[in-house]
């Protein structure tokens, strides 16, 4: 198929977009400090901040596609200054590299947090479910610096379109395989945890993506770059939310800022729309917590 850097493919979203792509018949190269034994992917370890050490491993790379997931991930990791400056930082650097090693593709992660939701001062939105033309509103570093990622990506577009395809997309909350299982997430809690209690999962809308679906949304792009409008941003999230009822009714109990907007969902429907994922590179998430949670005692 063809040569596909992926930075950060050692993370949690990292290692089943790798999988997804070496399974799909690609070429893949990892560029992360870490490693990962059984990785389907030939591993860099590479300080993606240092733009020499960048240019240098994309050069010997060669690849055609890039996937630029490597940032700090976690909001409040760090404070608020260096967070913007690392996440930005790491964007210039693979660009400037990606750019100069004749890549013809490039697709950053971004994050739904760019919305804005969770903001201590109040958040109310515009409108449910959330889509791409809702404006953003980020109210600490980490959706401060995405939205300035994904500016730095408009701006290649303006720069660069004539040569290469650019695009974002914003995942959702990352489930990755073994949490299922019962394995820690992000946040540290389980995911029945998480369920048991939807506080945890209300500040972010009950979103949730598995990252396997995550993967395959990354390989149809890669297929379809060409034929979509450059420089494209995409929510990339489960047709469902993480709660266990009606999603209106969690939001009205546990985000009541959002509830007039709720009242447009229906049943369990996600608060994110991925229709312009479906409608433009005909993707949608197959993975569904009702199906794929094993709860305590229960057999895999």
């Amino acid at each position: 198929m063809s040569r596909v850097v992926v930075t950060g493919g050692a993370g949690r979203l990292g290692r089943s977009v790798v999988a997804v792509l070496a399974a799909a018949g690609h070429e893949v190269t990892s560029f992360d400090q870490g490693h990962v034994d059984g990785l389907p992917a030939t591993q860099v370890s590479v300080d993606l901040i240092d733009p020499q050490a960048t240019a240098d491993a994309f050069a010997a790379v060669r690849p055609d596609s890039v996937v630029h997931l490597a940032a700090i991930a976690v909001p409040g990791a760090l404070p608020d200054p260096e967070m913007f400056r690392v996440n930005t930082q790491l964007v210039w650097s693979v660009l400037e590299a990606a750019l100069a090693a004749g890549a013809e593709k490039l697709l950053l992660a971004s994050s739904p947090t760019v919305m804005g939701y969770g903001s201590p001062g109040g958040w109310e939105p515009k409108y449910l479910p959330l889509d791409e033309e809702h404006p953003t509103a980020p109210w600490n570093g980490y959706g401060t610096s995405k939205v300035a990622m994904e500016q730095i990506v408009q701006m290649a577009v303006r720069q660069h379109g004539s040569r290469m395809r650019f695009g974002t997309f914003r995942p959702c909350f990352v489930i990755s395989p073994e949490e299922w299982l019962g394995g820690p997430t992000q946040q540290g809690h389980t995911l029945e945890e998480r369920l048991a209690d939807p506080s945890l999962a209300a500040v972010s809308l009950f979103n949730y993506i598995d990252a396997r679906d995550a993967g395959e949304f990354v390989d149809a792009w890669l297929a379809r770059a060409n034929d979509v409008p450059n420089g494209s941003t995409f929510f990339v999230s489960a047709p469902d939310a993480l709660y266990d009822g009606e999603t209106a009714d969690g939001i009205r109990e546990h985000v009541p800022a959002a509830a007039r907007a709720a009242e447009r969902l229906t049943g369990t429907q996600a608060a994110f729309s991925s229709a312009r994922a479906e409608a433009l590179l005909g993707w949608r998430a197959s993975r569904l917590w009702r199906d794929c949670l094993v709860r305590a005692g229960e057999s895999s």
